[in-house]
């Protein structure tokens, strides 16, 4: 038939509602996030705490995103991706409470990173169920709508959550610090009201058959992204997390607003860039404008000269604010071409009726860079500091060098071409197929219309 039946155009509509905000969800919780790290990090390293012992207060934060990536994708394909998004805003009131109205008696490294734990968990199940949603509303055949909207919604999960830098930054100035993460938890529970309110209906289909060993993924492409994956935000992490903040306010000397605004800015714009990507990539793709394997190698090597060249002015004695400023800005940009660009291929090679638990797998090995990435920052900075102020973060830079040129050598194995899909999606009575070679059998290719499949 040509035309979707009246029901399944309400099923498109509430499935579209849903996602809208479930995407909302997902932008209040990253404000927090960011906000939460800001407040966090300047809290305890101003009260005394080494780079290393600030940086260990992050350590559960991404251990747990790991078991959550592991886990929520199990658990959102065998329940539902609504479920998933509740239990993250619920998990993030429960975090910034145990930090909002403990005493202050109790608020010592193990209780940090217990409710840091916390933190990360209800990060990565937003996160998941956000990410995961958009392959749901969007025709198979259609990767370059796909590409557009992960792009949009990449780069302004990243703006929001340089916003929530500056927030965070600007609340310790103005306030104490148990009393922002009160506003803060007054901000998500005020989500998840919202949202329960709001919300109809599921959010993707339960598949109550899933079973917890296939989340381990089969697809070699995805592995292959995965492992570059690592390495990438690695190298993001290393000398961003903990190292570059302590070198603001200890080096240069900026203030907590001053260092949170700057980080916000920056992670803005590295949003905007990200948003942005289809367009700026435009005259290196073919066809449709969709990345592949090789975009995403040749961005890593440009990427990787960039925190190399950051060093090496910082050891020459160039002026550090210069460098540092503008370095970072340059990075930045060519980091959010090859994070859109990888947020692009993770849907692209998977097949939807796997996408909760191929997303949730793909960012365990994000968590798993950034648990990398966050622990190196502080012990290099400080080892650094042993021969000078400035040469805490060249160790956190040359780090990141190395690391991403792992993650290019790693992006030469992945396919030229997005996969095609095994298998189609099934809608009731009807099979969605897309209109590529290798269509699965029983599906009648009519170019992005609901094609009835062939049963015998």
């Amino acid at each position: 038939m040509n035309n979707p039946s009246p029901s399944r155009s309400e099923a498109s509509r509430a499935g579209l509602r849903n996602y809208v905000l479930v995407t909302g969800a997902y932008w209040a919780d990253t404000v927090t996030d960011g906000a939460t790290r800001m407040l966090v990090l300047f809290y305890f390293y101003n009260l005394g705490y080494t780079p290393l012992a600030v940086a260990s207060l992050f350590i559960f934060y991404e251990v747990f995103g790991i078991l959550t990536n592991l886990f929520g994708g199990y658990i959102g394909a065998r329940f539902g991706l609504k479920t998933t998004l509740f239990i993250g805003l619920g998990t993030q009131v429960v975090a910034l409470s145990m930090l909002a109205f403990a005493p202050q008696s109790w608020l010592v490294v193990a209780w940090v990173m217990a409710s840091q734990a916390l933190s990360g968990i209800a990060k990565d199940m937003t996160k998941m169920s956000s990410k995961s949603a958009v392959k749901l509303i969007v025709p198979e055949d259609s990767s370059a709508t796909l590409y557009r909207w992960v792009a949009i919604l990449t780069g302004s999960k990243n703006a929001l959550k340089g916003v929530g830098f500056f927030v965070g930054g600007l609340l310790l100035t103005v306030l104490d610090f148990q009393t922002a993460l009160k506003l803060l938890v007054v901000l998500v529970g005020v989500t998840l009201l919202v949202a329960a309110i709001l919300m109809r209906g599921g959010l993707g289909q339960a598949d109550r058959k899933a079973k917890f060993g296939q989340m381990f993924s089969r697809n070699a492409a995805v592995n292959k992204l995965a492992a570059a994956r690592i390495f990438l935000f690695g190298a993001r992490d290393v000398w961003f997390v903990v190292g570059l903040p302590v070198f603001l306010s200890s080096v240069l000397g900026w203030t907590f607003w001053q260092s949170g605004g700057f980080l916000a800015v920056w992670v803005i714009g590295y949003g905007i860039v990200q948003a942005a990507t289809p367009r700026l990539l435009r005259s290196r793709v073919q066809e449709q404008h969709e990345p592949d394997g090789r975009t995403a190698t040749i961005l890593a090597f440009v990427l990787a000269a960039l925190p190399a060249g950051i060093a090496v002015a910082l050891s020459a004695g160039v002026a550090p604010t210069l460098v540092v400023v503008a370095g970072l800005i340059i990075f930045g940009a060519v980091f959010a071409l090859n994070s859109a660009v990888h947020s692009y291929l993770i849907l692209a090679y998977t097949d939807s009726d796997k996408v909760a638990m191929s997303v949730g797998f793909y960012y365990m090995a994000n968590a798993a860079g950034r648990l990398a990435g966050t622990v190196l920052s502080g012990a290099l900075y400080q080892w650094g500091l042993q021969s000078g102020a400035s040469n805490g973060l060249v160790a956190c830079l040359w780090a990141s060098s190395a690391f991403v040129l792992i993650a290019g050598l790693l992006s030469l194995l992945l396919p030229r071409q997005a996969g095609v899909r095994s298998k189609a999606i099934k809608i009731g009575d009807a099979f969605f197929c897309g209109c590529k070679p290798g269509l699965a059998a029983g599906c009648t290719c009519r170019c992005g219309r609901y094609a009835t499949a062939n049963r015998s």
